[in-house]
């Protein structure tokens, strides 16, 4: 064996016992993460549920029977309107003419009856004296009937007449607000089809919106005690998420729930002084809860969603005291541990726990990304404590 044989030999040696000498695999270090101690306290908060204004009344402007041109409009768009106000008016001229025929007609009735009437009064007389036929005395008060019938008919077709021409003028039947008008002058209406505008009261204004049947009885609580109840119980949040100046009070509350949707619709009245609600505006109606008893408020990104399943991660109690008195400290052999946990109310960034964790718990709220049931964790800042969060939904 040469001396460049023996050379190859010793590098494949070295390179083999090297090889076999692996390196024992790191540890993962702990995951720097940020802590929340939990903490009962008193929260005010709402119940949100979507809604809508509607008017306490609401009619669409129709002739009853009349039908024709229209002659006049009377009352802007959008105006502002008051009962009794004229507001449209239809050619009234063929019913102007039908009511004066018929006012004709009336004399002529009352007329008739006048003559017949001096008739009946002389076979009556002649009659008492027998000195005329009982046969002219019977159709003499058979005529005196008839004319008094005929001038009962001509009256209720001139009551009849004067509707019709009444009709042909259109007054608002309350107060409120009219809207654009579907039609304008020279347009032709038919009675008791064409929609000719609409008008809603807007003061006071309902806001409807439906709840859970789970909810009824806190609900028809609220009703039975709404004279003791908090004027700030029922508010409204606008559609540029600004709050309502003014509160609501329980009006109605719908007589059945929906078989299919389980939900019942309950209605609320508010001042509307300043005309800011409309009909139809979408609303948030916001109920502050009534319950008084401390409640553990953690932030919402500690929270973990799993499968319709929600978690937390609480850090083991292995901490060792802080050094020097200082803030800052020292935290080895924490782990993660993930508990499931029930969630009520959102209130801002924040959300309250039902049940899952206790008071003291240290909760991961930085850093959750990274970690898993059992991961090694350690403070990558000062601990952030129970109050940090929003205790107070505003």
């Amino acid at each position: 064996m040469n001396s460049v044989t023996r050379y190859v030999i010793m590098i494949w040696g070295t390179a083999a016992f090297f090889s076999c000498k692996q390196k024992p695999p790191a540890s993962n270090p702990p995951v720097p993460v940020n802590l929340y101690t939990v903490e009962s306290k008193a929260v005010r908060y709402y119940d949100k549920y979507p809604s809508t204004a509607q008017a306490l009344s609401q009619v669409n402007i129709v002739p009853s029977v009349v039908q024709g041109y229209v002659t006049g409009i009377f009352a802007a768009d959008g105006a502002q309107v008051h009962k009794g106000q004229l507001l449209y008016e239809i050619d009234k001229r063929i019913y102007q003419a039908a009511y004066d025929q018929a006012a004709a007609n009336v004399k002529v009735a009352e007329a008739n009856q006048l003559q017949q009437q001096q008739d009946a009064d002389r076979y009556v007389y002649l009659n008492k004296y027998n000195a005329v036929a009982k046969q002219l005395y019977d159709h003499a008060m058979i005529s005196l009937e008839t004319a008094k019938s005929q001038t009962k008919a001509a009256q209720e077709a001139l009551r009849t007449a004067k509707t019709n021409l009444n009709f042909a003028s259109i007054y608002a039947p309350f107060d409120g607000t009219i809207g654009i008008s579907a039609v304008r002058l020279g347009n032709v209406v038919t009675g008791g089809q064409t929609i000719l505008n609409t008008i809603s009261t807007n003061d006071p204004m309902a806001v409807d919106f439906l709840v859970n049947e789970k909810q009824l009885l806190a609900f028809e609580r609220f009703k039975a005690d709404s004279k003791t109840m908090p004027d700030s119980l029922f508010t409204l949040q606008l559609p540029d998420n600004t709050l309502y100046p003014y509160p609501g009070k329980i009006s109605v509350i719908d007589r059945a729930v929906d078989p299919q949707t389980g939900t019942i619709r309950v209605r609320l009245v508010f001042p509307n002084p300043q005309y800011l609600l409309k009909v139809g505006m979408s609303c948030v109606v916001r109920v502050r809860n009534q319950e008084s008893a401390p409640q553990m408020v953690v932030p919402g990104k500690a929270v973990i969603e799993q499968m319709g399943e929600y978690f937390l991660f609480v850090a083991k109690d292995t901490v060792i005291a802080a050094k020097n008195n200082t803030d800052d400290t020292t935290e080895k052999g924490l782990h993660a541990i993930q508990k499931k946990v029930q969630l009520g109310q959102t209130i801002g960034p924040d959300v309250i726990i039902l049940s899952g964790v206790a008071d003291g718990d240290r909760v991961v709220v930085d850093g959750i990304q990274s970690i898993h049931d059992g991961s090694a964790i350690t403070l990558q800042s000062k601990k952030t404590h129970a109050g940090t969060g929003s205790g107070k939904s505003k």
